[in-house]
Formats: C-alpha cells, sequence, structure tokens
C-alpha cells in the first residue's frame, strides 16, 4: 500500500470515527450550508479579514466580460502578469514578487482544489481554466494563504466556477462576435430542488488570431477550445437537524492553438509587430484535461461544520514548436541578429539545410489526485469568540515526459521534413510527488481585536525517473533515480483592529515557502514576509493600503521552455538573498449622478525594491551572473489602473485604462538596456451594454481601444507582442 492510499485510509477512518460522536440530536435551529469552493466568501467579508485579499466577483466580471483572466487579474494590486500569446491561454501570474514564469509560484486552485498539472512535481501551469464560466476569482496574499499551500511565497489565486441554481431552472446564453473571427459562447442550464440540483456548462470558442506567418504557408495563428463541466448535488430533507449533501463535478477540456514561443527582432517588431517567421508555421498546441471532484459536507446547525474531498486531474498536452536553428539557440539569434544573420535567415524563409530546423513535440501527460478535508468548529471562551479550522491534503502527481525532436529544412518559405526522430528520443523522464500536509487556523475576536494566527505542516517527497532515449519502452527501467524530501512548518498571523465601524489597521507575518522540483540539488525557496496597512470601508467609498515586505533567504530559479533555458528543463538554481518591497493601494467609490451610478476606482501597485542581495554565476537565462543590488526581471516599478462606469437602469459603460511601467527582461541595475527592457505601455479597454428586457441584453466590446502596439515578453526567444484593437459584439440571454 502506497503512502497515499495509506493515508488516505487513516484520514477516512478518523473523519468517519468523528463526525457520529460529534453529531448528537439537536434542538430547532437554522442548519446553515457552508461554501466548500471559496477561500475567502464574499465581499463584504474582507474588511475583516487581518490581511490582504481581494475577490472580483460576478458583478465586476460583468464589466468587462472578459476571456482573458490577465485583463481579469489587472484590477488586483500586487499581481504581477506577463502576456504570452495575447488571449491569456497559458498565463503567467506572480504575486508580490514571487516570480511569475507560467504561474508556476503560486498556489492554483479551482473550486478549493490545486488544478496545475501537477502542483508539486510540475506546478507550470500550461493548462489554466477556462476564464469565461468563472463566478468570481479569489486572490489570496500574506499569512491567510497558508491554509491553502504549498506555495506561500505569494499567495493563491482561487477560481470559482459557475454556481449550481438556487431555486428552480436557470440558464444562461452569452454568444458573441469578434474581430480576427472570434466566435465565443458560454452556455449554461441548470435546476435548483430541495434535494437534487444539477448544472451543465459549455464553452465553445474559436479564433484566426491576430498575427500572420510570413511566407507562402501562411496559416492561422488563433485557438479552438471546447470546454464541458457537470455538477450535480444531492441534499438532506429540510427537515433535518444536520444538514448533509453530496456534490460532484466533472469537466474536459479541449485546446487546439496555433502558437509559438518565437518573437522578434526589435527591428522587425517596429517594422511588422504582427508578424510571424516562416519557420514557426507548424508550431501547435494540443490539450485535453479532465477533472472530477467529490465533495461531501456535513453543518450540524451548531458549533461545527465539515467537509471531504476526493479530487484527480488528468492533463495531456503537445507542443510541437521551433526549438533551435542551425545549432543555435533562438533566444541568441533574435538577441544578437547581428551577429546570426545566416540563421535569422533561415527562420524568416530563406533556403536551408537538412535539419537545420528542429522542431520538438513537447510531449508531456500529467495526473494529480488526493483527499482534502477540514473541520470547523466555533468556540467560545469567555469574551472571546474563536473560530478553529482544521484540515488535510493527502495528494500525489505525476508529471511524465515523452518527447521527440523533428529536424527540417526551410525551403523557399516552407518547412520540409527532413528527419523523423522517434518517439521519446528526445526526453524520457518521469517525476512523481507525494504529499501530506496539515494545517490549523484560528480566528480569535476579543472586543476589536482579531487575532489569526496558523500553522501549516508540509511533508514531501519527490521522485525523478530518467530512462534511456533509446529505450521507449522503458523496459529496461530508468538509468537513473533521484530522490529528494522537505518536511517544513509554515507559521503565520494576522492580526486587525477596528478602529471604528470604518476604520481599521492590520498587519501579518507568515514564513513563505516554495518546495523544491523532484531530483533537484536546490534548496527549498524560504523568505519572512511582512505587511502592514489600513482599510476603510463604508457603504460608498472604500480605500485600502497594504505595504509589504518579502525577505527571501533563498530565491529559486526553475528553467523552463517559457523562460528562455539556459540549462535542462526543470534544473533548479539558488538565488540566494532577495528583497522585494511595495504599496498596494486601492479605492473606490460610487457616486450618483441623477439617476446614473458613477462608480469609480483605482488600483495601484508600487514595488521600489526587488533585489538580489547578493552576488553569484548562474547558468539560468533569466538571472545570468548576478552581483549585489542587480533589479529582479519582468517586476515593473509602477503598475496602474483607472476604471470608470456609468450605470443607468437599462444601460451601462464601463471604461477602463491599464498602466505598466518598464522593467527589466535579464537582472541587471542602472540604465535600462533596449535589449533587456520592456518599455512601459497603456492600454484601455471599453464596454457598453444595453438591456431590452429583464432577461435579454447585447454589448458591444473593444480590448486595447486605442490599438497601443505594446511588447508583452522578450522570453524565451524575441519580442511578442500584445492584442491589438479587438471589438466584440455579443447577446445575452438569462432565464
Amino acid at each position: 500500500m502506497n503512502r497515499f492510499t495509506a493515508g488516505r485510509s487513516a484520514i477516512a477512518a478518523a473523519v468517519a470515527a468523528a463526525l457520529p460522536l460529534a453529531a448528537p440530536a439537536l434542538a430547532e435551529t437554522e442548519v446553515r450550508e457552508i461554501d466548500t469552493v471559496t477561500i475567502i466568501g464574499t465581499k463584504s467579508d474582507i474588511s475583516d479579514i487581518p490581511g490582504s485579499a481581494h475577490i472580483v466577483d460576478a458583478e465586476e466580471l460583468g464589466n468587462f466580460a472578459q476571456a482573458d483572466i490577465l485583463r481579469v487579474l489587472r484590477t488586483v494590486p500586487g499581481v504581477y502578469i506577463q502576456e504570452e500569446e495575447g488571449f491569456g491561454l497559458r498565463p503567467n501570474i506572480g504575486i508580490r514578487g514571487s516570480g511569475l514564469d507560467r504561474s508556476a509560484r503560486i498556489a492554483l486552485l479551482e473550486d478549493g482544489v490545486l488544478i496545475a498539472p501537477a502542483p508539486y512535481a510540475s506546478p507550470s501551469a500550461y493548462y489554466f481554466p477556462t476564464q469565461r464560466r468563472m463566478n468570481a476569482v479569489e486572490v489570496l496574499k500574506g499569512p491567510s494563504s497558508i491554509t491553502v499551500g504549498p506555495r506561500t511565497t505569494g499567495g493563491a489565486l482561487n477560481l470559482v466556477s459557475t454556481p449550481v441554481p438556487d431555486d428552480g431552472l436557470g440558464a444562461n446564453a452569452d454568444v458573441r462576435l469578434g474581430d480576427h473571427t472570434t466566435v465565443d459562447a458560454h452556455l449554461n442550464a441548470g435546476y435548483g430542488g430541495e434535494r437534487v440540483s444539477w448544472l451543465v456548462e459549455t464553452v465553445q470558442a474559436e479564433s484566426d488570431g491576430f498575427k500572420t506567418i510570413q511566407g507562402p504557408a501562411g496559416g492561422d495563428t488563433g485557438f479552438d477550445i471546447e470546454d464541458y463541466v457537470g455538477k450535480f448535488e444531492v441534499r438532506s430533507d429540510p427537515s433535518s437537524d444536520v444538514f448533509q449533501a453530496l456534490r460532484l463535478k466533472v469537466g474536459f477540456t479541449d485546446q487546439d492553438s496555433d502558437e509559438t514561443y518565437l518573437g522578434l527582432t526589435d527591428a522587425d517588431f517596429a517594422a511588422t509587430p504582427y508578424d510571424r517567421y516562416a519557420a514557426t508555421a507548424l508550431d501547435n498546441f494540443q490539450s485535453e484535461h479532465e477533472q472530477v471532484q467529490a465533495t461531501y459536507v456535513i453543518d450540524s446547525g451548531l458549533a461545527w461544520r465539515g467537509e471531504v474531498t476526493v479530487y484527480r486531474n488528468d492533463f495531456q498536452r503537445n507542443w510541437y514548436k521551433l526549438q533551435s536553428v542551425a545549432g543555435q539557440s533562438l533566444g541568441n539569434v533574435l538577441d544578437r541578429p547581428e551577429d546570426f544573420a545566416t540563421e535569422l535567415g533561415y527562420l524568416q524563409g530563406t533556403t536551408s539545410p537538412d535539419d537545420a530546423l528542429q522542431i520538438r513535440a513537447n510531449n508531456r501527460e500529467y495526473y494529480s489526485q488526493g483527499v482534502q478535508g477540514k473541520l470547523e468548529w466555533d468556540l467560545g471562551v469567555g469574551d472571546a469568540d474563536i473560530a478553529l479550522d482544521i484540515g488535510f491534503r493527502i495528494h500525489e502527481d505525476e508529471e511524465d515526459r515523452f518527447q521527440k525532436q523533428d529536424g527540417y529544412r526551410m525551403e523557399d518559405g516552407r518547412l520540409v521534413l527532413t528527419t523523423a526522430a522517434a518517439p521519446g528520443s528526445q526526453t524520457n523522464r518521469v517525476s512523481t510527488a507525494e504529499v501530506n500536509a496539515l494545517f490549523v487556523a484560528t480566528e480569535i475576536r476579543i472586543g476589536r481585536w482579531i487575532f489569526t494566527p496558523g500553522l501549516r505542516y508540509e511533508d514531501i517527497d519527490l521522485t525523478r525517473f530518467d530512462y534511456s532515449t533509446s529505450d521507449p519502452s522503458r523496459a529496461d527501467g530508468p538509468t537513473r533515480v533521484r530522490e529528494n524530501s522537505v518536511s517544513t512548518f509554515i507559521p503565520g498571523a494576522g492580526v486587525l483592529y477596528k478602529l471604528s465601524d470604518e476604520w481599521r489597521l492590520l498587519g501579518g507575518i507568515h514564513r513563505g515557502f516554495n518546495p523544491p522540483g523532484p531530483g533537484s540539488s536546490a534548496d527549498e525557496e524560504t523568505s519572512t514576509n511582512f505587511e502592514a496597512g489600513v482599510r476603510y470601508d463604508s457603504s460608498t467609498v472604500s480605500v485600502e493600503a497594504i505595504a509589504f515586505y518579502n525577505d527571501y533567504d533563498n530565491l529559486v530559479g526553475t528553467v523552463t521552455e517559457s523562460t528562455g533555458g539556459g540549462g535542462e528543463v526543470g534544473d533548479q538554481f539558488d538565488g540566494g538573498q532577495v528583497r522585494v518591497a511595495g504599496l498596494e493601494l486601492t479605492a473606490a467609490v460610487r457616486p450618483r449622478l441623477g439617476n446614473i451610478d458613477v462608480p469609480l476606482s483605482i488600483r495601484y501597485t508600487y514595488t521600489p525594491e526587488a533585489e538580489f542581495r547578493e552576488g553569484f554565476e548562474s547558468g539560468f537565462d533569466p538571472w545570468g551572473d548576478v552581483v549585489p543590488g542587480d533589479e529582479l526581471p519582468y517586476i515593473p516599478e509602477n503598475q496602474f489602473r483607472a476604471e470608470a462606469g456609468f450605470v443607468a437602469e437599462r444601460w451601462r459603460v464601463n471604461l477602463a485604462a491599464n498602466y505598466v511601467g518598464r522593467m527589466r527582461t535579464l537582472a541587471g541595475q542602472g540604465d535600462f538596456l533596449p535589449r533587456e527592457t520592456i518599455d512601459d505601455y497603456t492600454v484601455w479597454d471599453l464596454m457598453g451594454a444595453w438591456s431590452f428586457t429583464e432577461a435579454l441584453s447585447a454589448y458591444v466590446k473593444v480590448d486595447n481601444l486605442f490599438d497601443e502596439t505594446y511588447a508583452s515578453a522578450r522570453r524565451p526567444a524575441g519580442l511578442r507582442p500584445g492584442l491589438p484593437r479587438t471589438g466584440y459584439i455579443g447577446l445575452t440571454w438569462r432565464l
């Protein structure tokens, strides 16, 4: 019996044994159903959280009806993003300087369950849930993130999917057409009854893309997504003293996108920013994701509640994309085109020798599975109200890399296959993780004070099996096995003081932690994180200012294809001591002009310090050779969003401006070098909607209203553009 099976059996037995003892016949007490998918709850709950937490709820999501999670997260201070293909399909998200490559350094969840392909063994989020079917987005930072784990340095992002209808039949349809031959439909229907409820949902989206592939082959640069979700819930009789429910969720997502990692040289970007080189004509990403979750919920109606969730996620993807040209890395060629004119010519379509262009089939399969649960007690000790949460997670996941690399010749702008490699001949390895985690979190209310001490324990065993690239069946067994383990306690505590009904002071401290990768010789990443701030919240005005300071004992960098290489994918590098400090500011007001509401808001992130405190030599491309004082890449000093709305009974208009300051793409200090910099940019988004009836409405939305041409990234190879001006016309119907 492996550790996952043994641990699951032990926890299940413990919960089964404990619950009956705590469930005597209860008096006539109202039974309260607990919410099992949110971390925070509602916006009204945020005011009393002793730390930084944000909810982008259904109303706010509706202001711009975004399908791109990165545009949604522009509304949250302290979050750093890097666009990639313009549609937000494979986002790069970081929190408070945690690092943002492939969102691998934050805890990423859907409905409270870890959703990255292999959250411990390989957390890079090449799968990301479809934003269109999300009802809310929650962002946790600070001490409160330790209840989620394991990656507590930055925080957690929880995507809350469409809820099952509360009462009776419900249905929604949102269909829109847009530029780049975009068609996007979000449809769901469900029923909420006393004992049984259900929901079925789908998102169907496709686009030809906004880039043009050079050469006679041409081709689309867009995507095709099919997403299906079903939910079913059965509940106890409403007359029962104890509420119980069993919830089942299943989902399937298929994606086919013609996307590349290859960008453009600075000169080509300045001339034709939306072109792609002929050598990317075959680049294509295909994936399938399956998820199953089953949750049992019990609420005594008095002092205790509990839930247990069993989950399984399977993900398979194959990204067939250009890897190198004439023995040179793509990054070298595009960074120094004057030194690699011949190689650049091959990328642009000049006839090349056989095998000059290497295209890798980045074929990988993942699974993650586990059981998690928590018990909640409401206690009273003297004048103190105490809420105690105890939770666990027993988890295992795996990444299976089985890759090949084919050789091509460029012939007058067309790719011709010259060497077809055998499956598994490039990379043949498996990485696994087995995890036991526990947490205890407490909320203590005494008068005007709220205290939230907590502690998390993570016990992680990691293994990497390397197989011979000439043994695709793996019949000879692994050529090398590398194992590493880490066990750690992650403490944290927050405090809040209510100066009045509107004003609150808050502060917190917690340990930041990121586990190492399987077989890694690098240490785990640790930090001590502080925050302190003030919060004001009334019926019409809200203001929050929170300063944060993350003091890294050791920052770890991980080589991925999206960072540009600099070693074997999965290799890790110790970055030593790092300091990240900043300020998050949010302010919102909702005045009324006659019969029109005018919501106004600003969000600002100021990061004056994000730098290495010691020097070292690194084979990690984004860092290179570091000297003390070098600034971290891809962290702008200033980020700003301003939003204004005009909301009447039958119509509304929302306008937002997003500013991102210039940032380094390679660790450094002093002057910003052109080839190591992303310039600042401002992007405006607009949406207007008109309601014909309570059920039927129409809208027009424009992303990048003023058609700002800007570079979103330089890594891993060359400049890539953000989304140009893109308009949509949509129709919504709600039952």
